[in-house]
């Protein structure tokens, strides 16, 4: 007969083994983060955030998490996996990164009114062994958005710290998302189920 009194072994998903960085000050990323169940610490460098115009769509937050990830070369311990990601708005064959103010805001909530759009973020895992890259897009549509709402939205929560002026876990999203193909939590600025199927497949077994 199966012992039933024997205690199970159950495998730890929190990559306990890996001494994880967050190369961010998003809260909302730091927030999902946590939620993933690991523990990480967070350190964030400044980086020139520019990108060669030529790029499009996916390469631009591609390009621009491997500069941020590039900023640790040097100085990453074994074990040390350091996390970077860039997201992007892409809507009409243009980029929306954050607003620079109000009225910039307001320009880009008006444009993604009424229609889809894209949002892109590239992810980059990087140790002193291997740099990983990938991405992950989703569709996004709005309702048409009056001009009170956009208003009310930009004086209300300030979105100069979210590409394309807009957080779809805030009230913009409550009232004016009206459907999501794709990750939502991309839309957050993390795509975490991406994240961990990357950290196990390419990291974990790495760890010494």
């Amino acid at each position: 007969m199966p012992d039933f009194t024997a205690t199970p072994v159950i495998r730890d998903f929190s990559f306990s083994e890996l001494d994880l960085i967050l190369a961010s000050k998003s809260p909302r990323r730091q927030y999902l983060l946590k939620e993933l169940g690991l523990q990480f610490k967070t350190e964030h460098r400044e980086t020139d955030e520019s990108f060669p115009e030529e790029l499009k769509a996916e390469e631009i937050p591609l390009f621009l998490c491997k500069k941020k990830a590039d900023a640790f070369d040097g100085s990453l311990r074994e074990n040390t996996v350091v996390i970077t990601a860039d997201t992007i708005v892409w809507v009409e064959g243009q980029v929306l990164n954050k607003p620079s103010g109000a009225a910039e805001a307001a320009t880009m909530l008006r444009l993604l009114s009424g229609k889809s759009h894209q949002v892109f973020t590239g992810v980059c895992l990087k140790s002193i062994r291997k740099t990983h890259r990938f991405f992950s897009s989703t569709r996004v549509w709005f309702k048409n958005l009056s001009a009170d709402e956009i208003d009310f939205y930009i004086s209300r929560y300030k979105p100069f710290d979210k590409a394309g002026a807009y957080g779809a876990q805030e009230w913009i999203g409550y009232i004016g998302v009206e459907r999501i193909d794709g990750s939502y939590f991309n839309v957050m600025g993390l795509p975490l189920k991406e994240l961990y199927e990357a950290l196990s497949a390419h990291f974990v077994q790495d760890a010494v």
